[in-house]
């Protein structure tokens, strides 16, 4: 007997009422259950960038090596005189405020609303708000910047995490959670590639180094996959039937992943060159250095916004259980956590 089966009197099995609480729970803890399946993939993926996000903080903030190079990356921006870079990046920065941070949770919060998925909206406004505590708290009273090359003072205060790029990319993440699964490509590959411009200002603004955005990235990950595998173990999440991409969704998709390819692979090219290949009196090395900080701050944000739809591929955020109602219809059917066919599973 499966163990989502009830015995019934006369001795055989009923499947129990696909979308009832009791068969979202026990899809929660089947090994095989699509519920199951996707709440391991989140807690690894979680796990992933937390052990990422450790590994970057130790490599580039408390390393000698690290400091020097991101030091390099913050006098190399000024060498950087294309369309006034710095002085744009300022006035885009300046958008990224309290203001547009509550304007983006009225958006979250009316598209929740809308579409009555309450549960979403509150977990959606959670990874907003999880993201900025983390955040804050984090840069304030846990990892600090020790002075392990004798910096000038403005370049001493911590700021990793970066408090800019975590509003962009949760509130990105956010959106992935409250608009339906059909829609979920265009709005966060929208979404991602202003987030990936953030990222890139704030390093060309000198607002932040390059490791504060990517440990941003990364802290959002983990917070957001934390988050879905919450959902699935309450059996809030569902398959989604396979399409193919709409032609819309792949205009943006496609220089989402070119920003993450090439700003990745740039960048960690720039980085090896700049890091260990030139001396440190090298006039080229602040040229080189701001230009893989730039690249990688563009490279992991897309590289993030991507990661999420691939980990939500096929899953469907939109499953709401009903009380539990004991009948004597044979389900044939399933449309719960035990999908039967094959284009159902999740890949």
């Amino acid at each position: 007997m499966a163990p989502y089966d009830r015995l019934r009197i006369d001795g055989s099995t009923q499947s129990l009422e696909t979308g009832t609480w009791w068969y979202a729970a026990v899809a929660g803890e089947a090994a095989d259950s699509f519920s199951t399946r996707v709440r391991k993939r989140m807690r690894r993926a979680c796990l992933g960038a937390v052990l990422l996000f450790a590994v970057v903080y130790a490599g580039l903030v408390l390393t000698a090596t690290g400091q020097r190079w991101e030091n390099a990356v913050l006098a190399g921006r000024l060498t950087d005189g294309t369309l006034a870079a710095a002085h744009e990046a300022n006035h885009s920065l300046q958008h990224i405020a309290v203001y547009s941070l509550a304007v983006a949770l009225l958006v979250l919060t009316a598209i929740g609303m809308l579409r009555r998925r309450y549960g979403l909206t509150v977990v959606a406004l959670g990874t907003v708000g999880l993201s900025l505590v983390l955040t804050e708290a984090l840069k304030r009273y846990v990892l600090f910047r020790p002075d392990l090359v004798d910096a000038p003072p403005h370049l001493l205060p911590n700021s990793f995490p970066s408090g800019h790029t975590t509003i962009a990319m949760s509130v990105m993440f956010g959106l992935a959670l409250v608009v339906p699964h059909r829609a979920r490509g265009l709005a966060v590959g929208l979404c991602g590639l202003w987030a990936a411009a953030v990222g890139a200002y704030t390093v060309a603004a000198g607002w932040h180094r390059p490791s504060d955005t990517i440990g941003a990235d990364l802290l959002v990950l983990a917070v957001v996959c934390g988050l879905v595998a919450v959902l699935a173990r309450r059996g809030r999440v569902g398959p989604a039937r396979r399409r193919p991409l709409p032609p819309r969704t792949l205009l943006v998709l496609v220089p989402l992943a070119l920003t993450a390819v090439c700003g990745l692979g740039i960048g960690i090219v720039l980085l090896v060159d700049s890091m260990f290949v030139l001396q440190p009196t090298d006039p080229d090395l602040p040229r080189l250095a701001y230009q893989a900080g730039h690249a990688l701050a563009a490279g992991a944000s897309a590289a993030a916004t991507l990661l999420l739809l691939a980990l939500l591929r096929h899953v469907d955020l939109d499953a709401n259980p009903t009380s539990y109602r004991l009948t004597g219809t044979l389900v044939t059917e399933p449309t719960g956590p035990f999908p039967t066919e094959a284009d159902h599973e999740i890949s």
